[in-house]
């Protein structure tokens, strides 16, 4: 076996499309003062090695989970960096360099077979759980374990269950042999190796592994579903308290090692994340410096976006952050009469782009008006415009007259928009949305839903949207890491549907499944770009989706916080691994 960084072209192509989009390719340099507009894209604002302190983040949501088997949340992905580490991780700098893919627990990037289908890793000595008992490879396994269980944990990806040899394995609960035979597509020769056996060829698993799923969970510790609660860190902060709903406290986990440990900072004493704060209210915590950061990371609200604009004082404290981030809205294909392409195509052209681009904050803080799926920051984009929606982006009315009349509906019809609770930009966009279809007949309900539960229980959970008539899914979906793969899979394959939790909202293609296969083995950079560009092309065709926004995000970092910067690799998140606070 030989080891191999994986998809290392990928990065050199995303970072001459980064640069393209006058994005994140240049210096990495750091700043004392108080920085400037748009420097956290590129350097380390507010530079600092002080210790002590407590930062003070605020979330206006409540998390899906912070178990490491059940999140799927990019902003809590980034968070669980301080008491979760994974096999591998995105390198802790700003500008090209944070794509790269780093070691973590492991001592080195995958060993991999030639057929891409064995993969493995060794773990660094001396790592310790806050507890100062010390992390085994078979801890990476149960994990990982656990993660295929999706009735338990429905909300995380499912990569681990699309690719592992699992031969019907599917829960380490169901297990009759626990901690002894376990999962045999993951072996654990020794405490220090794990070794992965893939049902098919995947050369890039090493982004696999760096997902939650692969931070260790010692069995001992497990409690199931409450596991949430107190997850055992092997970060640099661990759980002091957590109540649901209202707030987690992060205290110093003494048994980390920062010798073992080159990517992350342990410099506030503590981290105070509230939970439940109003996003607007949130805003203006952040602006009068009353709070540090927004863990989120979706951006200010209209009204403080406008005021920070407004004002050189407040402006030189944010960023306008690129990202591989989509805003669409998912047709659900079992929902009639979207059982016909041309009912979803009429809402294709009925959509009033400019309208929603506006309820997300226009272009700076919103983002471009998107007509595909693909955005510059992905290889492979191509610029496709299937469905023109006139001149200005409000809709055309004639062509989504015509499709109706094509589905057998002249008049119109009704069907539910959902939406989350706690996104105000997204509301909006619901409303916008709702506004420019009734100019063609498409009467529209809109239901919020919320955050937490949003694709467990409602928007994807298939049986529930069915159900309920939810027909138009309000929808955003980022990177799980900068390449078409880690973009489009778990939105397009039809293969990772499931009971609940899903994040594919209706896409069924076997095309679709199959170029996504040959993708995933083809080796040439540019041979695989131009493949993700035909599944973004067919996907369209099809009318499954109606992408309006390639967001960008309009973050603000108060003077208070340091070492702040935009991770790329996190796509656009403040990197919350470095932030200090004196």
């Amino acid at each position: 076996m030989r080891r191999r960084t994986p998809l290392a072209a990928v990065g050199a192509a995303l970072a001459l499309a980064l640069a393209a989009c006058g994005g994140t390719g240049g210096s990495t340099s750091s700043s004392g003062g108080n920085g400037k507009f748009n420097e956290g894209i590129t350097s380390v604002v507010n530079a600092s090695t002080k210790t002590g302190g407590t930062l003070r983040i605020g979330n206006a949501v409540e998390w899906d989970s912070t178990d490491p088997a059940d999140t799927y949340y990019g902003w809590s992905w980034d968070f669980i960096r301080l008491y979760g580490r994974a096999l591998t991780m995105f390198k802790t700098v700003p500008g090209q360099a944070g794509l790269q893919l780093v070691p973590d627990l492991a001592q080195n990037l995958g060993e991999h077979s030639a057929d891409f289908k064995t993969w493995t890793y060794k773990l660094k000595p001396g790592i310790k759980y806050e507890d100062g008992t010390p992390v085994r490879a078979q801890d990476v396994k149960y994990d990982v374990e656990r993660t295929l269980d999706k009735n338990t944990f429905p909300d995380g990806p499912t990569y681990f269950n699309d690719f592992l040899d699992t031969k019907g394995y599917s829960s380490p609960y169901k297990d009759k042999t626990p901690g002894k035979l376990g999962l045999k597509a993951v072996d654990t020769p020794d405490d220090n190796t794990i070794v992965f056996h893939l049902k098919k060829p995947f050369a890039g698993f090493d982004y696999f592994a760096m997902l939650p799923a692969t931070i260790p969970v010692p069995q001992a510790k497990d409690t199931g579903t409450n596991y949430k609660l107190h997850p055992v860190s092997t970060g640099p902060y661990k759980f002091e308290s957590y109540t649901p709903g209202k707030q987690l406290n992060l205290v110093r986990n003494t048994n980390w090692d920062p010798s073992t440990d080159p990517n992350r900072k342990q410099l506030p004493d503590r981290i105070q994340v509230q939970v439940g704060v109003n996003a607007d209210d949130l805003d203006n915590r952040l602006i009068a410096g009353s709070a540090d950061m927004d863990i989120q990371g979706l951006g200010l609200g209209a009204a403080a976006a406008a005021k920070v604009q407004s004002n050189a004082n407040l402006k030189k404290n944010a960023d306008s952050a690129a990202t591989a981030r989509l805003d669409y809205v998912a047709i659900s294909s079992s929902v009639p009469p979207f059982d016909n392409v041309h009912c979803r195509k009429a809402v294709e052209y009925a959509t009033d782009k400019q309208a929603m681009q506006t309820a997300y904050g226009g272009p700076l803080s919103g983002g471009d008006i998107a007509t595909h799926l693909m955005m510059p920051l992905i290889p492979g984009n191509q610029d496709i415009n299937p469905y023109p929606s006139g001149a200005d982006n409000h809709g055309d009315v004639a062509k989504a007259k015509q499709e109706l009349q094509a589905c057998g509906k002249p008049n119109g019809f009704s069907t539910v928009i959902s939406a989350r609770t706690e996104r105000p930009k997204e509301i909006n966009a619901a409303l916008a949305l709702q506004q420019g279809l009734q100019k063609v007949g498409i009467k529209t309900e809109i239901k919020k839903y919320p955050t937490g539960d949003y694709f467990k229980l409602y928007a994807g959970n298939p049986e529930y949207v069915k159900k309920n008539g939810l027909g138009l899914i309000m929808m955003s979906w980022g990177a799980d890491w900068p390449e078409g793969f880690g973009y489009l899979q778990q939105i397009v394959d039809s293969r990772v549907i499931r009971s609940a939790g899903n994040t594919n909202l209706g896409v069924k293609d076997p095309a679709v499944d199959q170029l996504l296969d040959k993708a995933a083995v083809t080796p040439d950079t540019t041979a695989r770009g131009a493949l993700w560009a035909q599944i973004d092309a067919k996907v369209m065709d099809d009318a499954y989706i109606v992408p309006f926004l390639d967001e960008k995000h309009l973050l603000y970092r108060p003077p208070s916080a340091k070492n702040v910067y935009v991770n790329q690799g996190l796509n656009g998140y403040y990197d919350y691994a470095q932030l200090g606070v004196k």
